[in-house]
């Protein structure tokens, strides 16, 4: 006759189910404990004799052994291998009654929560950083000009610092998107028990706030089936991963001397063993698969749990959970990574000022200034440029390009042009493209946004200070009313 778990079974699932309990859970699952057998005696629901008795236990754990433990079949899985602990310690009948009025369906998505908050507010506290760091050079760099680059092709000139303000803007919105997640995962399922909630009468309103959370997650049956908790934070992810990878992509590219817009320094290449001269900026490399890594992961958390039942079900449960923190460390990694890059990094201004001033690139602010000085149509004024850019056949200088347009004027337009070559000329200048650009959101006009933006990172960081004191002082509240309720 077979007994439970068969070899295949305990071999494929629940030996890993028990090694990733006690990496990602223990510490939550300790405190749940404490918590539950707070709020039963608080409610009457247990006698305070057994209340001490499970407090007792709970201290009395070797929690050196919990973490260590290796699976033997003996119990399903971590929950009962601590429960048969603490029968041990406290009496089968004490700590039989610490499992009244919860199930591990609740249990374990409280536990999946409170791992995943915590891990939603280090990324956050990893995109922050990234974007101090982005502030931080586009306030250095608001002057220094380059190509804006449409199509992968040069385009018009605008300022490095405005360049870096587009990034930071859409790592602002990383930044709401995690807080948003953040306040998703942060509510309590416990008190939903298997999926319709007891008739004793709990209070989850104390055993939530307990534990940190902000919160319940009302309707029973949704604690237990809902899965949103999990893809809200995989879509914040792939989201921050997708803004990070495009991103690094162009650093990327400024890195190949061709451009030779970004030289990282010593301490961030690494060298051939076969060409002395090469400086390849591995690290960008790197975050950009890692970047790649969070992101396939948190589309793996989408896949396992697509068209599965509404309901208590494993695949968005012990399984899936790995799939999650992996997804989470990968992020982590990936921003810390591009931060410290960026932090050492020397951007060549002088060759991507000269960039800016070449090609044709100012060309759209000539037609504009004929559209202002000459009272002609744009599309005139377009037709007249863009003569003028074909007649050069592919070599750019201001002098010419004013020449040409002064020159072709009257066959284009039917009357020569009352602005002067030193008009043109003007016109042609990247400088002043970038700085007559001032309505908002234009490369004239950051001062406003930097305002605006060190305000949005101070609220930030007010969040995170007060997210991150509310994680910590939920433990020590815990561990007081424990003490206390051993004295009383």
């Amino acid at each position: 006759m077979s007994t439970f778990p068969a070899p295949v079974y305990a071999e494929t699932v629940l030996s890993h189910n028990f090694r990733d309990a006690q990496r990602f859970f223990l510490e939550a699952l300790l405190e749940l404990h404490y918590a539950h057998t707070l709020m039963l005696t608080r409610q009457g629901i247990i006698p305070a004799e057994s209340a001490k008795a499970c407090l007792l236990a709970l201290d009395a754990l070797d929690r050196d052994d919990l973490r260590t433990a290796q699976y033997d079949g003996k119990f399903e899985d971590l929950f009962f291998y601590i429960e048969s602990k603490l029968e041990a310690l406290a009496g089968p009948d004490h700590a039989g009654r610490m499992h009244t009025a919860r199930s591990r369906n609740d249990i374990c998505i409280a536990l999946y929560r409170m791992k995943a908050r915590a891990e939603a507010l280090e990324i956050l506290k990893a995109v922050s950083a990234l974007r101090q760091v982005l502030l931080k050079l586009a306030r250095e760099h608001e002057h220094a000009l380059m190509p804006a680059y449409t199509h992968t092709q040069p385009a018009q000139p605008t300022t490095l610092g405005h360049y870096l303000m587009a990034y930071a803007e859409a790592v602002g919105r990383d930044e709401t998107r995690l807080q948003a997640a953040f306040a998703t995962i942060n509510r309590s399922p416990l008190g939903a028990c298997a999926i319709t909630t007891t008739a004793f009468p709990v209070d989850r309103d104390c055993i939530a706030e307990l534990l940190g959370f902000e919160g319940l997650q009302l309707n029973s049956f949704g604690a237990i089936a809902a899965t949103d908790y999990l893809t809200e934070l995989a879509g914040a992810v792939a989201t921050t991963m997708a803004n990070l990878g495009k991103f690094t992509q162009d650093l990327l590219l400024w890195c190949n001397p061709t451009l030779g817009f970004l030289r990282l320094t010593d301490a961030w290449v690494q060298i051939s063993s076969i060409m002395p001269q090469k400086r390849n900026p591995v690290p960008l490399e790197h975050t950009r698969i890692l970047a790649s890594r969070a992101l396939a992961e948190a589309q793996g958390v989408f896949t396992c749990v697509h068209n599965t039942p509404f309901g208590d079900i494993n695949d968005s449960e012990d399984d899936i959970q790995p799939i999650v923190f992996t997804m989470t460390a990968n992020a982590q990694r990936a921003l810390k990574l591009l931060a410290g890059v960026l932090s050492d990094c020397e951007f060549q201004t002088a060759r991507m000022a000269e960039m800016a001033a070449a090609d044709f690139l100012t060309v759209t602010e000539l037609a504009d200034t004929l559209v202002r000085k000459e009272n002609l149509s744009f599309r005139d004024a377009h037709h007249l440029v863009s003569k003028a850019v074909k007649a050069l056949g592919g070599k750019y200088s201001v002098a010419s390009m004013a020449e040409a347009t002064a020159r072709l004027a009257p066959e284009a337009l039917g009357r020569k042009l009352n602005l002067t070559h030193a008009d043109l000329e003007a016109a042609l200048d990247a400088r002043n493209f970038v700085e007559i650009r001032t309505i908002p959101g234009g490369p004239g006009a950051l001062q406003p946004v930097f305002n605006d933006t060190a305000k949005q990172e101070a609220q930030i960081e007010a969040w995170l200070n007060t997210k991150t004191t509310l994680l910590r002082n939920y433990r020590e509240t815990l561990r007081k009313l424990s003490d206390l309720a051993l004295k009383g």
